[in-house]
This record gives structure tokens, C-alpha cells and sequence, in this order.
């Protein structure tokens, strides 16, 4: 079985590829200056990391599904993701990167910030495709924080580095944005086959199965991460795949409830919930009265 590289410094990346370490805490990293080049690794990260595919030299998978990640592409991973690299030959790839700790943004505005960046956790196959206007910008900002790095520290150092790493950031939620709306024709089908996914769940016995409908569900029936399935479905309906699913789960149970010939208690378990009060609960908080309470209007 292959041993899986726990990454919790920059200085590991950096010995893995034979690159110079210049921060303990952050790096900007050129592959093609790799000295070292692995061919077949599996890592843990346990950092921040961002990196620009300049060329298709191999492939990543992120747990069973293969990732997206051909020439032109941002890929971005956080602590805690496990990705797998094969590389097409011993080469040293054409791929810039950022990669930062957890420990260097926190306790700043980043730090209590990073959450917003939802692309963190795409752990799917829908990498981030960039044009070439939208490619300059992401080394434009990469040069900046490496000229930083280049100089003495001094009490600014760190403060100008996070806020260049905010602008990188806040430049990929704009690309995910635009990479959103030009795919839109995609999308729009993913959403007509959700909604035929959360009418299938309801009409058989799932729910005495599996409970609850998740995003998490029907986000892998599409091959796609929980937030990446959440903000495109948010894209393009302007509400969340759990306000959705929640939707739906309201519309069913009114149905239920006007059936005279079940309990309130027996239409809880029909719809997947654990205990009936936790359907009175969200009946009350949604729709403003509890079910046997809509059942006598």
C-alpha cells in the first residue's frame, strides 16, 4: 500500500520537490525548477495551497474521482484534503503555486476570513479554468507575495503578504464566478436532474434508509463537492441546494399531513427524520404552525 505524505510544513513540500525553503510559513513555488520530481505520491495537506497547471503533465485524484486538471487550471486544496499525483514522466512540471500554514493567517483578518473561500473545499473533478487574461492575474498576484518574501522582514512584512493573499483569493472567487456563468448551459441541466433526484428520493423508501436527505447526497450522484454542487446550485436559483432540499421536504410533508390516515409521528419517519418533534420544529419555524395545527385548517 502506498504511504500517504503527511504535509505540515512548507519545508516538507519543499524537500519533496528539491526546492529552497525561504519562509517557514509560506511559499511561492515554481515546479519547473524542481529538483526532485516524485512520480507517484499521495499527500495529506495540512497547509493552504494553490496551484496554476501550465501544462498537462499528469493526474490527481481527490478520493475515487479524478480531478479536472489539464493545462491552464487552478487547483486549490486545504488542510486536511487527501490527493493523490501520478505523473505522466519524471519531469518537472510546468505549475506555479502558493502554499501557506494555517499558523501564518491565524489570528488576522485572513485567518477568520479563509471560510468564505468556498473553493477550498472542492473536493471534486471541477478544477478552476482560467483565460489567459485571467492566468497574468493569478502570477501577477503570486509575484507580489515572492518579492515580499524576497525582502528583509520588517514589521509590515506579514501584514502586505496576507493582503496579497486575500487579493489572490478574492480574484479565484471571482474567476469561480465567471467560470459559473459561462458553464451556465451545464449547470442548468445538473439543477432539472436535482430536482428529478429529490422528487426519486421521496417516492420510494430512501428515507426509512438514509434519513434525511444531504447536500452531500446528491452532490455525488453529480460527482461534486458539497460546496462546489451548493454554490453553483446558489448561482443559478439564487437559494442553497439545503434550502432546496428543505423545500421540497416541506412540500411532501404538507401532502402527508392532509392524509387523515397517518399520525404525525408516522409521517416523521416516512420523511427521514430521527424524532417527530424535529418535523413539528421546522414545520413551526418555516411554515409558522405545527403539523397538526396545518392539518386543522
Amino acid at each position: 500500500m502506498q504511504d500517504i505524505i503527511k504535509l505540515d510544513s512548507i519545508d516538507q513540500y519543499n524537500q519533496l520537490y528539491g526546492l529552497e525553503t525561504l519562509h517557514p510559513q509560506i511559499a511561492v513555488v515554481d515546479l519547473s525548477k524542481a529538483t526532485r520530481v516524485p512520480t507517484h505520491f499521495t499527500i495529506n495537506y495540512g497547509v493552504y495551497a494553490l496551484f496554476l497547471k501550465q501544462t498537462k503533465c499528469g493526474d490527481l485524484r481527490y478520493g475515487k474521482q479524478p480531478y479536472d486538471y489539464q493545462e491552464g487550471t487552478v487547483t486549490s486544496f486545504a488542510p486536511g484534503q487527501i490527493v493523490e499525483v501520478v505523473m505522466a514522466e519524471p519531469t518537472p512540471p510546468k505549475s506555479v503555486g502558493l502554499l501557506f500554514h494555517p499558523d501564518f493567517i491565524r489570528g488576522g483578518s485572513l485567518g477568520k476570513e479563509i471560510k468564505r473561500y468556498s473553493f477550498f473545499s472542492y473536493a471534486s473533478n471541477e478544477a478552476l479554468h482560467l483565460s489567459d487574461e485571467e492566468k497574468g492575474i493569478f502570477q501577477d498576484c503570486l509575484a507580489k507575495i515572492k518579492s515580499e518574501l524576497g525582502r528583509p522582514i520588517d514589521k509590515h512584512s506579514k501584514h502586505l503578504i496576507c493582503k496579497n493573499i486575500e487579493l489572490l483569493l478574492d480574484y479565484c472567487m471571482r474567476f469561480y464566478d465567471r467560470q459559473f456563468d459561462t458553464r451556465s448551459f451545464v449547470y442548468r441541466d445538473i439543477l432539472g436532474k436535482f430536482e428529478e433526484q429529490l422528487d426519486a428520493y421521496y417516492q420510494g423508501n430512501q428515507p426509512q434508509i438514509s434519513g434525511l436527505p444531504t447536500v452531500k447526497y446528491f452532490a455525488d450522484k453529480f460527482h461534486l463537492s458539497p460546496n462546489y454542487f451548493g454554490d453553483l446550485i446558489k448561482k443559478e436559483t439564487g437559494r442553497t441546494a439545503q434550502e432546496y432540499i428543505q423545500n421540497k421536504i416541506l412540500s411532501v410533508a404538507k401532502e402527508e399531513i392532509m392524509r387523515l390516515d397517518l399520525t404525525i409521528s408516522e409521517i416523521s419517519y416516512r420523511l427521514g427524520f430521527q424524532q417527530p418533534q424535529h418535523l413539528t420544529r421546522l414545520f413551526k419555524k418555516s411554515v409558522g404552525c405545527t403539523p397538526k395545527e396545518f392539518r386543522s385548517y
